[in-house]
């Protein structure tokens, strides 16, 4: 969340950050915070003077007792008395004032930094780079076209899957329900190879390897801010109170939660494999059929800790690890900077990347690589130590898909159909085993 001491230094900043994202009534739940937290300072300096003037008055007692001025003394008692009181009651208020602000500031997403173009929907995101075509940067997803004609028309991934025996959408719905397909025989190995892939691509750029729970409690969820924002975009355990990941940003990045690290220790690199569930609720036509938007996949994340001055760095390395990634899978792709208003509650500057289905003549989103500044780890309290005069401050945390499995699948079986089979990428082969997906169904 944003930090009191940002909106009350630079409200009107805020304001126009909040309302860059398209934020509705930024000005009001801005006047809201300043508002709450006023009557939460008054209530505190109200009490700590109550507070103040008991402990003075009590000091009294024994001396009066020991004078023998006992009326004097009870009369200091029954005072003392309803200054606690009073106290207790200025305490009530100002806690409530507390969690009243922390509600607020949980409801105020975070604002973009001033490079985040304008914008309030996706057509409106920035092109900044393609291995397609050439583009100059600020070209808008509106008025920028690159489909690639290679003659024949392509067919789709699930035709494919069901074609060579890669995928059994069916079979995942007897299982469990639309979205959860079930890989079979190289489809399953491609799967795996993929993992594998994308993790040793990620620890020979410094990431450590963990493996977290995919279960998470509520507090992991308002740590990184899924809650309270993604209730309904999340698989609930309502008897245990505890949430299916969307993503493994989430233990990660918690696993800093009321840490305080060292300068010489940052960044911190850490990438993770995990199953990813996410409701999806109101999804539904073409865009989701097949493999292009499922309720479980698989996903690498990277997530880096960094200090405030380095974390713009951090976050071009990320990048350019991700755009390396699709080069080594021969993939058509592209990079979007996004406007305002089609970010994160969170982000305060993402980008996507999107691969190109050669049959479904549309663009994918397989990773989107976002600095938050320091709004996650405000909520997490994940700070550092300066080195320098070790004074404790607020890290800075950024992720990113590397990469999401799902869309990677789909564009590989679309954009490499041959009259043999699908061919499989260079970079894969080692891990697969095989160069061509051409087993035929059972």
């Amino acid at each position: 969340m944003l930090t009191l001491s940002l909106i009350k230094d630079n409200t009107e900043q805020v304001i126009r950050g909040l309302e860059k994202k398209h934020f509705k009534e930024a000005k009001e739940a801005i006047e809201s915070v300043l508002a709450t937290d006023k009557r939460r300072r008054e209530a505190q300096q109200k009490m700590d003077a109550t507070k103040a003037e008991s402990n003075q008055l009590s000091k009294q007692i024994g001396m009066l007792m020991k004078e023998g001025k006992r009326e004097e003394a009870n009369d200091i008692k029954n005072k003392v008395g309803e200054l606690k009181a009073a106290e207790k009651n200025l305490k009530d208020e100002m806690e409530t004032a507390e969690k009243e602000l922390t509600t607020l500031l949980c409801q105020i997403p975070n604002i973009p930094y001033d490079e985040v173009p304008e914008g309030s929907a996706a057509e409106d995101n920035h092109v900044v780079k393609s291995n397609l075509c050439e583009c100059k940067e600020g070209d808008t997803v509106g008025n920028w076209s690159v489909a690639p004609e290679n003659g024949e028309a392509k067919l789709p991934h699930w035709e494919l899957a069901k074609k060579y025996n890669l995928i059994d959408f069916d079979l995942g719905v007897k299982i469990t329900g639309a979205g959860f397909p079930v890989y079979v025989g190289k489809g399953a190995r491609l799967q795996r190879a993929l993992i594998n892939f994308f993790l040793d691509e990620a620890r020979k750029s410094g990431y450590t390897e963990l493996m977290p729970p995919t279960v998470v409690n509520a507090a992991s969820g308002y740590g990184t801010g899924q809650l309270p924002d993604k209730e309904g975009q999340m698989y609930h355990c309502e008897e245990d109170d505890f949430y299916l990941i969307p993503t493994a940003e989430v233990p990660v990045t918690n696993i800093y939660r009321d840490v305080i690290i060292d300068e010489k220790d940052l960044p911190i690199k850490n990438c993770a494999y995990t199953e990813c569930f996410r409701r999806e609720a109101g999804s539904y036509g073409k865009d989701v059929r097949g493999l292009n938007r499922l309720h479980e996949f698989s996903k690498i994340e990277i997530v880096r800790i960094d200090t405030p001055e380095h974390s713009k760095e951090s976050h071009k390395e990320m990048l350019e690890h991700v755009e390396g990634l699709l080069k080594k899978l021969e993939l058509p792709y592209r990079i979007l900077l996004l406007c305002g208003g089609d970010q994160s509650f969170t982000s305060a500057i993402c980008y996507d990347f999107e691969v190109y289905s050669e049959a479904q003549k549309r663009w994918l989103e397989v990773s989107s690589v976002s600095n938050f500044d320091t709004y996650q780890a405000n909520r997490l309290k994940c700070r550092y130590r300066r080195a320098d005069n070790k004074k404790i401050e607020l890290c800075h945390t950024l992720n990113g898909s590397a990469l999401a499995l799902p869309r990677i699948v789909a564009a590989i079986i679309e954009n490499n159909q041959t009259p043999e089979g699908i061919r499989v990428p260079k970079a894969l082969v080692p891990y697969c085993g095989f160069e061509m997906l051409n087993e035929k169904p059972f």
